[in-house]
């Protein structure tokens, strides 16, 4: 199976980026998280995360999904990196996943991969996400572009991830074993 990035930026939302990865690798996922600049890399709420590679190590042919994390400002600081946005653009032009929570829905829309998308985010980014139709669902798939409202849904997000990589029969299992109910 081909891998799964999730770029980690400062400023990301801890609770999504470490329950997303998480919960994918315990479904035997290849998952990289990416840092920007400097391996370890720090959370909106001051916990530092030792990300696994760098995002210039990163073949877009070898990754079925880009994940992207939310928080503030790291959601802004995948927007302003134009190595995410070509991640983005080419993962999502191969046909892989492209996935976002959060706040980081607006990389996407950056990046071009939401018009016409049904898509969520966190409250009052809405504006943001041009050309997309935006719910207030926690966890909303248009085809092959994922999207989460938040730090809340990141347990639903992740089985919601694993259902579509693996299958639903694991997802249900992994929520079992989480005590989530599914």
């Amino acid at each position: 199976m081909k891998t799964i990035i999730m770029p980690l930026a400062e400023g990301f939302e801890e609770i999504e980026a470490i329950t997303i990865t998480d919960v994918l690798r315990r479904a035997d996922l290849d998952v990289r998280t990416c840092y920007l600049k400097e391996p370890l890399v720090g959370g909106a709420h001051k916990i530092n995360v030792q990300a696994d590679v760098s995002i210039d190590a990163v073949d877009a042919d070898s990754c079925a999904m880009i994940c992207l994390p939310g928080g503030m400002p790291g959601s802004t600081n995948l927007l302003e990196d134009h190595r995410v946005i070509d991640l983005v653009q080419k993962i999502n032009k191969a046909g892989g996943y492209v996935a976002a929570i959060c706040a980081a829905p607006i990389v996407l829309a950056k990046a071009g991969v939401l018009n016409g998308k049904h898509v969520t985010c966190y409250p009052g980014f809405e504006g943001k996400l041009k050309g997309a139709k935006v719910s207030d669902e926690g966890v909303v798939v248009d085809g092959k572009t994922i999207t989460g409202n938040g730090p809340g849904s990141s347990v639903p997000f992740a089985l919601k991830l694993v259902e579509l990589l693996r299958s639903k029969e694991l997802a249900q299992e992994l929520a079992q074993g989480l005590l989530y109910r599914f």
